[in-house]
C-alpha cells in the first residue's frame, strides 16, 4: 500500500509535456536505460575473468554498481527472450510470444507501456521487441516502445525533467561477423579459451575472435550513451541495466538450453541503491528485469508477472528462492518438417542442470536438410564454427563435437556441475542419480503447473501452429 501510495504521488508530480521545471531531488524518480546484447554469452566480458575480449563500459557498470554472476535468460532464442523481459512473465504463458518470427499478443502487458501510462517518456534504438511481427498480435508499435534513430535524437526530443525509459538494443554480436575482424583489431586467436563443447582448431579460434570484436563494438556504443548521460548530468539520476537476449550463435549454444545458451552478463548500476562492486551469485532470470524496472519507478506490479523484483538483492538483503531459475524453449527457426517446435522445459541449480525434451523424436537443431529457412540444422546460425563441425563431421577429431550439437537427445538430461561445468556427460538414469534426478523432475512440474504451462495438462502442440513470420532461405 505504501508503495502504492509512493508511486501515485510520484506520478503526479510528473510535469506537464514541454514543462521545464525540475523535480525536487527527493521525488525523482529514475530514468532507466536497458541496453541489451544480441546473443552474448557470460562469461565473455573482462569483468567476469576473459583474457581476451575487453569490455571496458561493462566492467564500469559493473564496478560502480552489482555484477550478478548467476543471470540466465528466460529462452535462449532472441523473440521469446525479449518477451518475458518484458512482460516478466514465463515463456510459456505468452502464447505465440513464446515462438521466434511470431508476435506478442497486446493482451500481455509490457513494461514500457506501463511506465510510459506512469509519466515516463519512453523509446528504443536499434533491435527492439523480436524479430516478428507486433501488428498480428493488436499492436500499433514494438512492445519496446516507439523507435528512434539513436538515444542522442530520443534525448534531444524528451521534455526536459521528465524521467525516461530507453532501450538500447544493438545487433551486435549477432551474426553474420566480418571475417578476419577481430584478428585486424588486435586479439591475439592464442588467448582465446575455446569453450569444451567446440573443436579446437584455427577457424573457431578466428570465429570466436570475430564474435569477440561485435562484443567490443557493442560496448563501445554502450559507452557513447553512458558519455550522453555524463554530459546532460543524467547519470547520477538513470538506473543502466546491461545484459544479453540468449547466448552465443555457436553450435551447442544459441537456440539450447545449456549454459553457452542462456548463461548471460548482467551488471545494474543504480546509484543510491546499490553499493558499488557488489557481486550477486544468487540465481535471477531476465523475466525479473519486468518487475524491478517497475518497482524502481513506482508502478504496481502485475500480479499476472511470473517474476520478481531483484531490488532486495541489489540493496544487499537476502531473497529467498534465488537457488534455482527455470529455462524453456518453443520452435526457434523453421527448420523442420511441418514447422515444428522442439519443446524444453528445464532447471539450473547450484549443482545441476536439469533437462526435459518434450519432443525426443524430433531433431534438437532441425532436420539434416534444408526445410524453409537458415538450412541444414538450421537452429543454428551458420558461420564458421557450424560449417567445419557439418563439413568435417565424418572425421574423427570433429565427430564428437557435431553429435554434441546436432544428435537426437533422451528425454531427460541431467548435468552434474561439479564434476562437469562444461555439459557434456549426461548422467541422467545413473542410479547414484536417481534422488537428484526425482527431485528436479519434480520441480519442473510444480513449476509448469503453478505457472500455467499448457504442456503440463496436456499433450499440447499449440506452439507448431502458430505463424512464423521470417523469411525462407535463399
Amino acid at each position: 500500500m505504501l508503495a502504492a501510495i509512493a508511486g501515485l504521488a510520484a506520478i503526479l508530480a510528473v510535469p506537464a509535456a514541454g514543462e521545464r521545471r525540475a523535480q525536487p531531488a527527493a521525488a525523482r524518480r529514475p530514468n532507466i536505460v536497458l541496453a541489451i546484447a544480441d546473443d552474448w554469452s557470460a562469461p565473455h566480458a573482462g569483468v567476469y575473468g576473459d583474457r581476451t575480449v575487453r569490455t571496458p563500459v561493462f566492467d564500469r557498470i559493473a564496478r560502480e554498481g552489482a555484477l550478478f554472476n548467476r543471470a540466465f535468460v528466460a529462452a535462449p532464442s532472441c523473440t521469446p527472450s525479449r518477451a518475458a523481459l518484458l512482460t516478466g512473465q514465463a515463456v510459456h504463458r505468452l502464447e505465440e510470444g513464446a515462438n521466434l518470427h511470431a508476435y506478442l499478443p497486446k493482451r500481455f502487458d509490457v513494461y514500457p507501456d506501463l511506465l510510459e501510462r506512469a509519466g515516463y517518456v519512453v523509446g528504443y534504438t536499434g533491435k527492439g521487441w523480436g524479430p516478428g511481427r507486433f501488428e498480428p498480435g493488436g499492436r500499433d508499435r514494438n512492445p519496446a516502445g516507439p523507435q528512434f534513430r539513436n538515444f542522442d535524437e530520443f534525448i534531444e526530443r524528451r521534455p526536459q525533467g521528465r524521467p525516461f525509459l530507453f532501450w538500447f538494443g544493438s545487433n551486435d554480436p549477432h551474426r553474420p561477423y566480418e571475417p578476419g575482424s577481430g584478428a585486424k583489431s588486435g586479439m591475439k586467436t592464442e588467448t582465446v579459451k575455446v569453450p569444451a563443447f567446440l573443436p579446437d582448431t584455427p577457424e573457431v579460434r578466428s570465429d570466436l575472435l570475430d564474435y569477440y570484436f561485435e562484443v567490443q563494438r557493442f560496448d563501445r556504443d554502450l559507452g557513447s550513451i553512458v558519455s550522453t548521460l555524463e554530459r546532460l548530468g543524467e547519470l547520477e539520476h538513470t538506473i543502466i541495466i546491461v545484459t544479453g537476449d540468449n547466448g552465443m550463435p555457436f553450435p551447442r549454444a544459441k537456440a539450447n538450453v545449456y549454459d553457452a545458451g542462456v548463461w548471460v552478463p548482467l551488471a545494474i548500476r543504480w546509484p543510491g541503491t546499490t553499493r558499488a562492486t557488489s557481486v550477486i551469485d544468487r540465481f535471477v532470470s531476465l523475466t525479473d528485469l519486468a518487475p524491478t524496472i517497475l518497482e524502481a519507478a513506482g508502478v504496481q506490479v502485475p500480479v499476472a508477472m511470473t517474476g520478481r523484483s531483484v531490488l532486495p538483492l541489489l540493496r544487499g538483503e537476502s531473497q529467498a528462492g534465488r537457488d534455482r531459475v527455470f529455462i524453456e524453449r518453443e520452435r526457434h527457426a523453421h527448420v523442420r518438417q511441418g514447422n515444428l517446435s522442439y519443446p524444453i522445459r528445464a532447471i539450473r541449480t547450484a549443482d545441476y542442470l536439469y533437462v526435459r525434451n518434450l519432443r525426443p523424436d524430433r531433431w534438437p537443431a532441425g532436420d539434416p536438410q534444408l526445410v524453409f529457412s537458415v538450412g541444414p540444422f538450421g537452429d543454428i546460425d551458420g558461420g564458421p564454427s557450424k560449417s567445419l563441425a557439418v563439413d568435417r563431421r565424418d572425421d574423427p577429431a570433429i565427430a564428437r563435437y557435431f553429435q554434441l550439437a546436432t544428435a537426437r537427445r533422451p528425454p531427460e538430461e541431467l548435468y552434474d556441475l561439479k564434476k562437469d561445468p562444461d555439459q557434456l556427460e549426461n548422467v541422467a538414469g545413473r542410479p547414484a542419480y536417481a534422488d537428484a534426478q526425482r527431485m528436479l523432475r519434480r520441480q519442473v512440474e510444480d513449476w509448469l503447473r503453478k505457472t500455467g504451462d499448457p504442456r503440463s495438462t496436456a499433450d499440447d502442440d499449440r506452439w507448431d501452429r502458430f505463424p512464423y513470420y521470417g523469411e525462407p532461405a535463399r
